[in-house]
């Protein structure tokens, strides 16, 4: 009896070996591999539908990455992979906010750690972890996202990031999809404010839509758009040569 439990332990102690283990050496192939992320496997195997064109960063239109990298990930270029500034003020925010009653505690923390996460963390739960806001999951997103800056370039990460991320209500992954979806043309021809228009749907690519853009996605696809004309050194590092 205590030979197999032993052994069962074993067992799921292997297994569970191999399941942390498998993301940290499948990511260095993501240089040439063109990856599908969690939420397009689970609508595969679903039954749901899936949108998805893949397109290289030099055939989409350059103001999206501008206006994805002002939206989500101000410091993408000069971070390595987690910004731990943007944590720290994001926990004392949450925390100052939330201090009065415990039920606003319990969902402001999880808010504040999405408020701070950067393009690389989000590229890494979405090719390897669940959806969803727990502590378990940003505890493995974090050190993901580190290796993903070891073992892939810049320009790669928000290559595979503008490829994978969620853009329609529909199963659209990805920017020539959305672009498709939205404007009924290529990501590759998208102006500044349709750019910004999508970046500003990013969060909730469900509720909120660049194609019949509400006054939020206006609003904000508007800040966006200004920020990105003066500040186009944020998206120095994925110029192309």
């Amino acid at each position: 009896m205590r030979s197999s439990l032993r052994t069962s332990l074993v067992v799921a102690a292997v297994i569970i070996a191999v399941l942390l283990l498998a993301p940290y050496l499948i990511a260095p192939f993501y240089r040439v591999v063109d990856p599908v992320s969690m939420p397009m496997l689970w609508r595969f195997l679903t039954g749901a539908p899936v949108e998805r064109t893949v397109v290289p960063l030099g055939r989409i239109a350059p103001a999206l990455p501008l206006a994805v990298i002002v939206a989500e990930d101000g410091s993408f270029c000069t971070n390595h992979g987690i910004d731990l500034s943007a944590m720290r003020e994001a926990w004392q925010q949450a925390d100052d906010s939330t201090s009065r009653t415990s039920t606003a505690r319990r969902g402001g923390w999880f808010g504040a750690l999405r408020g701070a996460s950067t393009l690389t963390q989000q590229t890494a739960k979405n090719l390897f972890l669940w959806q969803g806001h727990s502590f378990v999951r940003k505890s493995l997103e974090i050190p993901l996202a580190l290796w993903l800056d070891v073992v892939l370039p810049k320009r790669r990460v928000l290559e595979i990031y503008l490829n994978i991320a969620e853009w329609g209500p529909n199963g659209e992954f990805g920017a020539e999809a959305a672009a498709r979806y939205a404007f009924g043309k290529s990501a590759h021809d998208l102006n500044a404010r349709e750019a910004a228009e999508l970046a500003a749907i990013l969060p909730n690519p469900v509720r909120r839509s660049a194609r019949t853009p509400d006054f939020v996605v206006r609003r904000l696809a508007g800040l966006y758009e200004r920020r990105s004309a003066g500040h186009q050194a944020r998206a120095a590092c994925v110029r192309g040569p």
